[in-house]
Formats: C-alpha cells, structure tokens, sequence
C-alpha cells in the first residue's frame, strides 16, 4: 500500500529530501531512445574526444530528472503535482558519476496551497553539478 506525501499543512520551510542514482551507460542509451536525443556528445565516444569534454556526457535532462522520484515519492510525496521547475547546469555529468538531487523548502504560498523549494544536483566528489528552483501542490488533505 502507497502512504500519501505530506499536505501543505505538515510541510515546514526547510524540511529536506534527496534521491541519489549513479548515472550508468544504460541510463545514457535509454534516455536517448525515450528522448529521441541521439546527439553524439552522448552516444560516440570517438566524437566525444573531438569536443570541449573529451569524452561522452549524459543528458542534461537525465540527471534533472533525479528530481522526479524525490517529489513525487518522498518530499512532499505520492500525490504531489509539480507546477514549474527550473534548471540552470554548472558541470557535465559524466557516465558513471552518482548524482544526487537534493531539495529543501523555502517558502509556502498559502493563497495556492503551493510549495517552493531549492534544488541541487551534485556528484560524488560533491561538486555541484546543476541548481534550480520548483513550485509544486502538495497532496490535499484526507479529510
């Protein structure tokens, strides 16, 4: 049985949540076939050694989307709607780098029922690697 994520009630500004995944070349190739972004940079390592990197990165979207099982699964919860989320990226994530994607509640807008919160993504030598911002509504309250 799933337990409903915290209400707009229960949740208080600075409560904290993070998912962390290592990003392995299987993460890379399916988000490739999901997205549709066979951009070489990702999947060809000879064209790779030819660019700023050197070598492949994964897809910015794929680390982001590390956001996905701490909203909807632990923070605020199952039943949460995002609203809007905003990314900016500060370093390439690289196959078999573990990221984390942490949040932490700044404010509550009680008129909406809605939360905002911080985002980082960072690596394992804790380097940041992305940082945003989303505002997302809680599920209601089971009354």
């Amino acid at each position: 049985m799933y337990q409903k994520g915290k209400t707009f009630e229960e949740i208080q500004i600075g409560d904290e949540a993070s998912f962390t995944k290592t990003i392995s070349e299987s993460d890379i190739y399916l988000y490739a076939g999901i997205s549709g972004d066979f951009n070489p940079v990702h999947v060809d390592e000879e064209y790779a050694k030819t660019t700023s990197f050197k070598t492949r990165i994964a897809h910015g979207g794929l680390a982001g989307s590390l956001l996905a099982p701490v909203l909807g699964m632990k923070l605020p919860g199952l039943g949460t709607v995002a609203l809007e989320v905003t990314q900016k990226y500060r370093s390439p994530v690289y196959p078999g780098d573990t990221i984390t994607c942490s949040v932490e509640v700044t404010k509550k807008i009680q008129k909406i029922k809605a939360v905002e919160m911080r985002i980082q993504w960072t690596n394992q030598k804790g380097k940041l690697i992305s940082k945003g911002t989303c505002r997302v509504l809680p599920p209601g309250s089971a009354d």
